[in-house]
């Protein structure tokens, strides 16, 4: 009798431990609306640290991200002999930052630490370069060798950047700098998207300033497709113009698309948590050439408030441009040799 009533509380308790686990999941599968594909994510931050695999993997469970683009941080930021405190990001001080090509071994190192299935999920870019520098290419022929087949991608490539900018080493970086010529070049024999930073303004300027730079890279290099990170926007900008622009570039050129991570969304798209309409119409007219991404810098705390933050534009958006803009646009644009193994 004893024995039978020491497993019935076993049972109790198998159940009631079960139930809370159901009840849990089905909360967790209630919170996530939709299935993601980040299209933006820094593994490291600007001192190159990471909060490490397992918790950007737990982060990304819990938001519903099924795969995402990752790349290191191209620039490091200098701990100058004059300031007592460690500068955490660009804007910290003004201490300079400098090119680090290690970025992208920290990356692969990550990356190959995981299990094979969970390797399939993250989609590794080159970004350690200078794009001001002719031996870039190198470079990028150098992690091919290193860790073949691993790299899906090139970017961020860092051009014009807002205040990094100025407090980056070296001579100004632009989209349609001849050094990036044979990157873009490399990334088309190589069948990879690039993600580029470029302002296409600068700070207090209405007119689209630098449109010109990006948009001749584009053109000179057909074969390349593009995808113009955060849609040209950065901090303390705006461009009245910018949808007439975007809306001419896509009708223009078929190897562009844009991610809308970081502050082109709540600045421009959603201010206040409200889409704008302008904005709705631009990406049903071209549906295949938007994605989102959290362009989370190695610290993983607020990413899934960062993911839910795009349910209210995808909610206003037609159910399958939704699907598209949210998961599928970013998958569509990755070599071929990978969409074959994603069963694409």
């Amino acid at each position: 009798m004893k024995n039978m009533t020491y497993i019935l509380k076993i049972l109790v308790l198998f159940t009631s431990l079960l139930a809370i686990n159901l009840y849990a999941a089905q909360i967790t599968s209630k919170d996530i609306k939709y299935q993601v594909t980040d299209a933006h994510l820094h593994y490291v931050d600007f001192l190159q640290n990471s909060d490490g695999m397992k918790n950007l993997l737990s982060a990304m469970d819990s938001a519903g991200v099924e795969n995402a683009m990752l790349n290191g941080l191209a620039v490091v930021k200098k701990w100058n002999a004059v300031d007592r405190t460690q500068p955490l990001y660009y804007l910290s001080d003004d201490s300079r930052s400098y090119w680090y090509s290690a970025t992208d071994i920290v990356v692969a190192k990550a990356v190959l630490s995981l299990p094979k299935s969970q390797q399939k999920r993250f989609h590794p870019f080159i970004s350690g370069f200078n794009p001001t520098d002719r031996n870039a290419v190198d470079h990028l022929e150098r992690m091919i060798e290193w860790y073949p087949n691993l790299w899906h991608g090139i970017g961020e490539i860092l051009t014009r950047h807002d205040d990094l900018t100025a407090l980056t080493y070296g001579e100004q970086a632009r989209a349609n700098h001849i050094a990036l010529d044979a990157v873009y070049e490399f990334a088309s024999k190589h069948d990879m998207p690039v993600t580029v930073h470029s302002d296409i303004s600068s700070v207090w300027i209405k007119e689209p300033l630098y449109l010109h730079e990006m948009e001749e890279a584009i053109k000179k290099h057909p074969k390349t497709r593009f995808i113009w990170a955060h849609a040209g926007m950065s901090r303390r900008m705006s461009v009245p113009s910018l949808i007439s622009v975007l809306r001419r570039m896509l009708k223009t050129y078929p190897n562009l698309s844009f991610d809308i991570s970081w502050v082109v969304y709540p600045n421009e798209i959603a201010p206040d948590g409200k889409p704008k309409k302008e904005w709705i119409a631009l990406v049903e007219e071209f549906p295949t050439k938007f994605m989102i991404g959290t362009d989370a810098i190695g610290h993983f705390s607020k990413y899934k408030k960062t993911i839910s933050s795009y349910y209210v534009f995808l909610d206003a958006l037609s159910p399958k441009t939704a699907k598209l803009v949210a998961r599928d646009n970013f998958l569509n644009i990755l070599p071929l040799r990978v969409r074959m193994n994603l069963g694409r």
